[in-house]
């Protein structure tokens, strides 16, 4: 398999993905599916006990057993090697022959009890074959099974047991096999979809920052030119041309900033999310707001957004609380973020901010708000931002308030 294939398969599936519809890849994936085809071994359980019984000569029961692991081997070959294979090559073809004349010779030399290899071969069958060729083999394996129990006299009750799992084995292993083909082209469609959204968004990531830098790059070079050309005889000239060209570059490098952090910049709802699934992961009981309606600018509300998941964080991580909750309230022209446990707290260091903390206070003041943290009981965190009201906003509408979020299962071991 090429190396971008793989990785696109990697990126699109989470690790502990069924490894359902392709070879086994490391050895534990080939222990695990080699011991779910040798559980069906135990069907063997009559011709071996045949054998066993000591009812044949010496030379037959030494040949019994050859043949016996000789079909055992074959059946094992194609069923654990080719059933996730789209197209088979030609031996497939001859193992199914071989499987076939050992059923036959076995039964017509050993007794009835070998019968059963036919049951065996209908499920290879259906498990290698394309679909046309099985709905014809699996018939015809289960009229051969018939036609040769006819042959050896076997009992009514023999074929009767014999004939259904020939016909329906074979017939489900088709099914698995179509299963398996269904979970290939998912997966295929998977990584293909994750490589074209992987395509789609650098695709917006260039056409965004070239509608962005284009005009400023051309009008930057157009007025280092003009500059070059003013500078022996109109210095004053070229210097209004240089202050043009430094005002033109600051605000193309605002908005490149903009641009790039419109990308990473995370929203109060998705965080909202986030902390109620983290915090019933944690088993810690936790109450967040269903909405928030709060008038905020987007550099405000990602740092709200910031400062709740560095909260969430380190409630689950250190605060060892079984109770968490998370408000949003407007007041007095601010939207405040508060986040409280009933955990340990700070512990011995007191309120000492960590890195965690004295970046995210960075990240507030840069949109012109600040933190706050106290320890009463437990551990607070604060948030606050200015409001942003637009023409005909009413101050008074504030964020929701608390409602029941997740419940958890109880206190999170090793918080």
């Amino acid at each position: 398999m090429p190396a971008g294939t793989t990785q696109q398969r990697e990126s699109a599936e989470p690790r502990d993905a069924p490894a359902i519809g392709r070879a086994p890849e490391n050895r534990r994936q080939a222990i695990v599916k080699l011991v779910w085809v040798a559980m069906w071994m135990l069907y063997l359980g009559a011709p071996v006990s045949d054998l066993a019984e000591g009812g044949h000569g010496l030379t037959a029961t030494v040949l019994g057993w050859l043949g016996l692991a000789a079909f055992v081997a074959a059946y094992l070959c194609i069923v654990f090697l080719r059933t996730n294979a789209e197209h088979q090559p030609r031996w497939v073809y001859g193992q199914l022959l071989l499987l076939g004349a050992l059923g036959l010779l076995m039964t017509f030399t050993l007794g009835d009890a070998f019968l059963v290899l036919f049951v065996y071969l209908a499920v290879g069958c259906g498990a290698v074959l394309p679909g046309r060729q099985a709905r014809w083999a699996i018939p015809l394996v289960t009229a051969v099974l018939a036609a040769v129990a006819g042959l050896t006299g076997a009992s009514q009750d023999l074929v009767l047991s014999l004939l259904v799992p020939c016909l329906l084995g074979g017939y489900a292993m088709t099914g698995v096999r179509q299963l398996v083909r269904t979970t290939r082209e998912l997966r295929e469609a998977r990584a293909a979809v994750a490589q074209l959204a992987a395509t789609e968004e650098r695709l917006r990531l260039a056409r965004d920052l070239h509608d962005l830098l284009g005009h400023s790059l051309s009008l930057i070079t157009l007025k280092s030119e003009l500059a070059g050309r003013m500078l022996p005889g109109r210095p004053e000239d070229a210097a209004a041309q240089v202050a043009d060209i430094e005002r033109v570059s600051r605000q193309a490098l605002v908005d490149v900033r903009e641009a790039v952090s419109g990308y990473r910049r995370p929203t109060l709802a998705a965080e909202f999310a986030g902390a109620r699934d983290v915090l019933q992961a944690a088993g810690i009981r936790a109450r967040l707001p269903g909405t928030v309606t709060a008038p905020l600018t987007p550099e405000a509300e990602g740092a709200l957004a910031w400062a709740l998941r560095e909260a969430v964080t380190n409630v689950v991580r250190h605060s060892g609380a079984s109770r968490c909750t998370v408000t949003v309230e407007e007041d007095e022209g601010t939207v405040r973020l508060t986040v409280a446990d009933d955990g340990r707290g700070p512990g011995t260091g007191g309120t000492h901010r960590g890195n965690g903390l004295t970046g995210l206070e960075e990240r507030l003041l840069l949109a012109g708000g600040r933190l706050e943290t106290a320890a009463d009981g437990g551990f607070t965190l604060r948030a606050v931002v200015p409001a942003h009201y637009a023409h005909g906003h009413d101050p008074g509408a504030a964020g929701g308030g608390p409602v029941d979020g997740a419940r958890g299962p109880g206190r999170a071991a090793g918080t």
